[in-house]
């Protein structure tokens, strides 16, 4: 019984089979037929406009801008020959070329094949005129990236350029895909999972002329999210233009939530240049440029800081508890540790602490530095934020380095001797710093005490997201240790030996350090770091300048941007 019922449904199976292939193949076989051979759906593809980055005030620092794709449908060869040929005409090329271009943009028989790419308004309208002539052509918008203020700021925003196979490996699980263009560097790397665009598209019933018969489908693109920074625009053009090409950068940042109102380098690129396949070899320039023109070097350079190290050191030894304000040492123009003379480049005499970080006095902190040893340092280095990344929303920020007794130990297999204590005191040897770090350092004594965690995203899609940076630590110091520092710091510029004394003419009070950091072979670094007004700071200010010479042409630097600031009512 069981056989026969399993061969019943067989049997009516077989028959349903047999009666939907009579339906296709010979009821209904003109219509089906007449559809496949005179009617086909079609892609097209419509992008959406990549998220803008605008600066504080609202300024585009990167925009869109409109520009036109050429593109044929695939359709029968007869035809196809027809509407290459007079697509050839309008748009001034040759035949062999507009075939070249055909054949390398073909995909599949379902999508449009992109014949020229950023055509501009003038040409598009020519197209369209001759449209009606022209079997399958379709003129699509290309939202196209563009950056209005050159090359401003452009370590911050970075720049755009097609995938790379890395990045496809790692976000082909994101919606990524071959030929995309992605953010390299700066922001559009950073955020470039909520600046990108989402393309939509339609799809579309077109016969064997290629002509739309009717829409099928849509999906409408999405823009991708607005990205606004901290940055100032017009203090971020005053500081590009007062470092005028120089090799260095400026950070300028506001002391209390640690918004950065200026990131510049002196030695830029244009970041347009990347979109354009006509600026290869610009690109190439910019590349291979012996002076690294790609290197943020406010979070990547890596620098020994020199005597602006010094106020970390008078901290540790006025929280150690192994000096005070009044120790007073000697100072004769050098110091001899073990078998080395460390020389100071000056005769200071006797000192105190707040000469000495007034004078910067080499002699004076290599003995505060042999008294409180080299761990203290190292470990109030570390309190200052020093040897970790400031966690900024920039990518590839260096770390920088603290030397101590047990990696010297560990790594190198050597002993710790007093010299290298010495040359960590001044902030030599070993150590190395950014100079957004020296900012943040600065800034702990603008604000009395804390150490702010620094950021330059104000809010996305519009949505203010500036509180989620504002968990500054509270630092352990006592008031007085931070006084005491912060008056060294003035003295600097209004004792009349104070080594920024350049700045006591301003018309703003000004607190700061200077810097001279020797490098082996070359000409030393230049620093200045400080904030202004000194009684409420409202700013904080890094000027860094990579083989500059001295501290004091760091300062000069400094006291030209802040003159300006002041013309500008920055104030």
């Amino acid at each position: 019984m069981r056989i026969k019922l399993v061969g019943l449904i067989c049997v009516f199976i077989f028959l349903f089979l047999a009666a939907g292939l009579l339906n296709l193949g010979v009821i209904h076989y003109g219509k089906y037929r007449e559809l496949s051979e005179k009617n086909c759906i079609r892609l097209i593809p419509q992008p959406g406009s990549r998220g803008k980055i605008i600066s504080s005030e609202g300024s585009c620092l990167a925009d869109n801008y409109l520009a036109y794709d050429i593109m044929l449908l695939p359709q029968d060869h007869d035809l196809l020959k027809r509407s290459l040929k007079s697509l050839a005409a309008v748009l001034n090329i040759g035949l062999e070329e507009i075939n070249a271009r055909y054949k390398a943009g073909y995909i599949s028989p379902s999508m449009p094949v992109t014949i020229m790419k950023n055509v501009n308004s003038r040409r598009a309208i020519a197209v369209e005129e001759a449209k009606s002539g022209i079997n399958g052509v379709v003129i699509q918008p290309a939202p196209l990236r563009s950056y209005p203020y050159g090359s401003t700021a452009a370590h911050v925003i970075g720049y755009l350029a097609e995938i790379d196979h890395w990045r496809l490996t790692k976000l082909a699980d994101y919606g990524y895909k071959t030929k995309d263009k992605v953010g390299f560097g700066g922001i559009e790397e950073k955020y470039d999972y909520y600046l990108k665009q989402e393309d939509g598209g339609l799809s579309v019933e077109v016969d064997r002329r290629g002509k739309i018969v009717r829409v099928i489908g849509f999906k409408p693109p999405q823009s991708g999210k607005n990205i606004q920074l901290t940055i100032e625009l017009k203090l971020q053009q005053l500081v590009e233009e007062s470092l005028d090409g120089r090799n260095g950068c400026v950070v300028i940042m506001n002391p209390y939530s640690g918004g950065i109102l200026a990131m510049a380098n002196g030695l830029d690129f244009d970041p347009g240049a990347f979109l354009d396949t006509a600026s290869r070899d610009e690109v190439k320039k910019i590349v291979t440029d012996k002076n690294a023109l790609l290197l943020n070097r406010s979070i990547k350079g890596l620098y020994p800081p020199g005597s602006i190290f010094k106020c970390i050191v008078a901290t540790a030894a006025l929280e150690s508890g192994k000096m005070s304000p009044s120790t007073k040492f000697f100072c004769q123009g050098g110091l001899t540790v073990g078998n080395n003379e460390f020389a100071c480049w000056e005769k200071h005499g006797e000192e105190d602490l707040i000469q000495a970080i007034a004078h910067s006095c080499d002699v004076y902190f290599y003995k505060t530095g042999l008294l409180i040893g080299p761990q203290a340092i190292h470990d109030y280095a570390e309190k200052f934020g020093l040897a970790k990344p400031t966690t900024i929303e920039l990518p590839y920020e260096a770390g920088g380095f603290i030397p101590s007794p047990l990696w010297k130990r560990l790594y190198r297999f050597k002993s710790w001797f007093d010299g290298d204590t010495a040359n960590m005191s001044i902030g030599q040897g070993d150590v190395l710093v950014t100079p957004l770090q020296m900012a943040r350092m600065m800034s702990v004594f603008a604000n009395h005490g804390k150490l702010v965690r620094p950021f330059i995203v104000k809010a996305i899609d519009g949505q203010d997201v500036s509180n989620y940076h504002r968990d500054s630590i509270e630092l352990p110091f006592k008031e007085s240790t931070v006084d005491v520092v912060r008056r060294g710091l003035r003295d600097v510029v209004t004792d009349t030996q104070g080594t920024a004394r350049i700045l006591a003419a301003l018309s703003v009070p000004v607190a700061g350090k200077t810097g001279t950091a020797e490098v082996s072979g070359k000409l030393s670094h230049g620093w200045f770091v400080g904030f202004f007004p000194y009684q409420t700071p409202r700013f904080v200010i890094c000027v860094f300048l990579e083989n500059g010479g001295s501290g004091q042409v760091a300062t000069g630097l400094a006291k030209e941007i802040i003159e300006k600031m002041t013309r500008e009512n920055m104030i």
